[in-house]
């Protein structure tokens, strides 16, 4: 059977883009080492993204910006993503298994498709594991990037999660362009 597998990084961040990823693996042995992203080190996951990427029949991986989320929430821009991806792999692949508990699309279109969301699917499903460290790695090389941009608030560090020293960086200097207005309300 042709599986899709779907994950996303950085739904809970107060800055930075959400990243949807889809993979379809080849029929050759699997790689070893694959799981979760989140169990990974930085430096085994960077490993597993380029065999990934040379292993995988198709994958694509999007981006939802914070402008994005902003206008229409986080969980419809990762549903964005997910019919994006749905969308243009439907003809490889004979199911698509994603990440988690919830697939709604606008008119009931993921009716559309023949899918399964599996909780903790990213620790239980090889080709979701392998969507996770896609998107991990990828939102996590931009956090690096805008790090680099916006000194100020240590994004190489915490990656625009909501630790101690990020929120006392958006009280000394305000918010900078890649932060989630929405996400910040309680902060300021």
């Amino acid at each position: 059977m042709v599986i899709c597998g779907i994950d996303e990084a950085g739904r809970g961040p107060l800055a930075g883009p959400v990243v949807i990823s889809g993979v379809i693996m080849t029929k050759d042995k699997p790689i070893d080492g694959i799981r979760d992203s989140k169990r990974l080190t930085f430096n085994k996951r960077e490993e597993l993204y380029r065999k990934i990427i040379d292993n995988a029949s198709h994958y694509e991986i999007q981006v939802i910006d914070e402008t994005v989320i902003d206008s229409i929430n986080i969980l419809k821009s990762c549903m964005v993503g997910f019919e994006n991806i749905m969308n243009k792999f439907n003809e490889y692949c004979e199911i698509f298994l994603i990440d988690g508990n919830y697939l709604k699309f606008e008119d009931n279109r993921q009716d559309n498709f023949k899918y399964e969301t599996i909780v903790k699917g990213d620790d239980k499903i090889y080709e979701i594991s392998c969507a996770s460290i896609l998107a991990k790695v990828t939102r996590d090389r931009m956090m690096i990037e805008y790090d680099k941009l916006y000194p100020n608030y240590g994004f190489k560090n915490h990656k625009g999660y909501g630790t101690k020293k990020h929120i006392e960086a958006i009280l000394n200097y305000g918010p900078c362009k890649i932060h989630r207005a929405t996400f910040l309300k309680n902060i300021l």
